[in-house]
């Protein structure tokens, strides 16, 4: 990239003395489709949060006389007109990057949003299927076609050892341990991990290794446990077609992916007692902070189940 564009913003600023708000705006944003080349889409949202602050200011206001009050102000702002954590912090990211800007081009001493705590954002809970969801959702394939069977193996390993869709996917025969029940998937950072294998799902993997894959004539030279009709693994893509298929097969009307079947695995054993740390191991989290989320959306399982059956509740 050559230098011309920032050349072409020091003498659009130079031609303005001081520089206003408005003119800084529309450099800023120059600078982010020439130098940063940002998409429409993101320059548009940048505008908009930009805006917002020059709306607050008086027409022919400086970049020097935006302060941390004008900021904090401006986000208190959004609490009183109702706008969300998350919106707010996305402006307040668009003005961190504006005046960071203006910093580097000398145009101001300090960025203003340096002391600015970010709005803080309530964790989103993972939604999960019921247990009566899941059972109707392992029963859906029809195990009697090699096909059925195929499927019915992998969503029951997945709902039985908690796998993410391309550790599925990915999983080798070498990764099999079916004399102790155990599944050993290749996760992030390339990290493996030693995961139960439930006695269903054991049953369902050797039925389909000794009938389906045994004969598929792919089976010799693919390292791969699940294999597709053309002899090849599955992609992830093709995996969370055929579990939406089955969802709608067992008559789940919310919309299912791998990942809420593996946030279902999660929640349903921390509902049922299970350790938070053996949780983690199983989901091969490297932070008990990322688990924990389950424990709030396993507690509204186990409240709701109360509510439905004790007599006083």
């Amino acid at each position: 990239m050559t230098s011309a564009p920032k050349f072409a913003f020091r003498r659009a600023f130079a031609t303005i003395e001081p520089v206003d708000v408005h003119a800084a705006i529309d450099a800023y944003l120059d600078h982010l489709r020439v130098e940063r080349a940002c998409s429409a889409n993101t320059l548009e949202a940048y505008a908009r949060d930009l805006r917002k602050l020059a709306d607050r200011m008086r027409d022919d206001a400086e970049v020097t006389d935006v302060g941390e009050e004008t900021i904090a102000r401006l986000m208190f702002a959004n609490v009183e007109a109702g706008l969300s954590a998350r919106s707010s912090a996305r402006q307040l990211s668009a003005l961190r990057g504006f005046f960071k800007f203006l910093v580097k081009e000398r145009e101001i001493k300090a960025d203003p949003t340096a002391l600015i705590e970010r709005p803080r954002l309530a964790r989103k809970l993972p939604r999960v299927l019921s247990f009566d969801e899941v059972e109707r959702l392992l029963a859906a394939p029809d195990v009697t076609t090699p096909r059925g069977l195929t499927h019915s193996a992998m969503i029951h390993v997945m709902y039985a050892s908690g796998l993410r869709v391309s550790e599925l996917c990915h999983l080798e025969i070498a990764d099999l341990d079916l004399e102790r029940g155990m599944v050993r998937p290749l996760g992030k950072g390339d990290k493996r991990r030693l995961v139960p294998l439930a006695d269903v799902a054991q049953r369902l993997v050797v039925h389909y290794l000794a009938t389906v894959r045994e004969g598929h004539p792919a089976a010799l030279r693919s390292k791969h446990v699940f294999l597709s009709p053309r002899g090849k693994g599955f992609t992830r893509q093709g995996f969370w077609k055929l579990l939406r298929k089955y969802a709608r097969a067992a008559g789940i009307r919310t919309e299912l992916s791998p990942h809420k079947l593996r946030h279902s695995f999660a929640t349903h054993l921390l509902a049922r007692g299970a350790d938070l740390r053996a949780v983690q191991a199983m989901l091969g989290h490297a932070d008990l902070g990322t688990t924990e989320i389950y424990t709030r959306v396993a507690q509204d399982h186990v409240r709701q189940a109360y509510e439905r059956a004790h007599p006083r509740a």
